[in-house]
């Protein structure tokens, strides 16, 4: 009975630790991206320069991949301090959407954005199905979505961009769900250690990317832009 009531504690103690270190990475991209908004030198240097915005975009995959390849060699304070560093790098990027949408159009598609994750990963943690089956569609729909979106960066077509939205955000919803639930797996097995405080580092990048994929989509549909 100890035993499990330590187990319990243990579980709560790594969710809490996935979410909480999500949220924290959403509040320092979102409280960068203003403040890079605000000052015209990061704005000309990434944003306004189609280099600086490629070397940024290149840091932000090649640090994901690092951090995904290298976690088991890596300690949890380096996992931790890398997942920090690529919250404040994807911010400069999403600095742009200050310069492109209304800010009260920003905020309202936040919130709706919020409220779908929160829907879903409550979905993923407390439904009985295994969703398990999903991951390898969902891997292969969004392998779809990148080439799509490469190829749409050549076009420039609206209604392409449209399409590639919705599927974006139905894409990442199930996504969430999906996530959701594999760390909630994952916390049955947890033990307080080196290795289960660096999964809980990835386990919140990989719902941090969830939300932010939601968030940016739905943006674009429903995103009032300034005149």
């Amino acid at each position: 009975m100890v035993n499990e009531i330590a187990q319990v504690k243990v579980k709560n103690t790594f969710l809490s630790r996935v979410y909480g270190w999500m949220t924290l990475a959403l509040v320092i991209s979102g409280v960068t991206a203003f403040l890079a908004a605000t000052n015209e030198t990061i704005i000309r240097l990434t944003i306004g320069n189609g280099f600086g915005f490629l070397i940024l975009a290149v840091a932000e995959l090649a640090l994901v991949w690092w951090l995904t390849a290298s976690i088991h060699k890596i300690s949890s304070g380096a996992a931790f301090f890398a997942f920090i560093l690529y919250s404040v790098l994807n911010g400069v990027t999403l600095s742009s959407i200050f310069l492109v949408y209304k800010i009260e159009s920003i905020f309202m598609v936040f919130f709706i954005s919020a409220g779908m994750f929160a829907a879903m990963a409550v979905y993923g943690t407390v439904t009985k199905s295994s969703l398990s089956s999903f991951g390898k569609y969902f891997a292969m729909a969004l392998v779809g979505i990148i080439i799509a979106s490469l190829v749409n960066f050549l076009l420039r077509s609206p209604m392409l961009d449209w399409f590639l939205s919705i599927i974006t955000v139905v894409i990442f919803t199930g996504l969430t769900a999906y996530d959701a639930q594999k760390m909630l797996a994952v916390s049955r097995n947890v033990s307080d250690d080196e290795m289960f405080r660096k999964a809980s580092v990835i386990g919140a990048l990989d719902l941090y990317l969830d939300f932010i994929n939601i968030f940016l989509a739905m943006l674009r549909l429903f995103g009032r832009r300034r005149d």
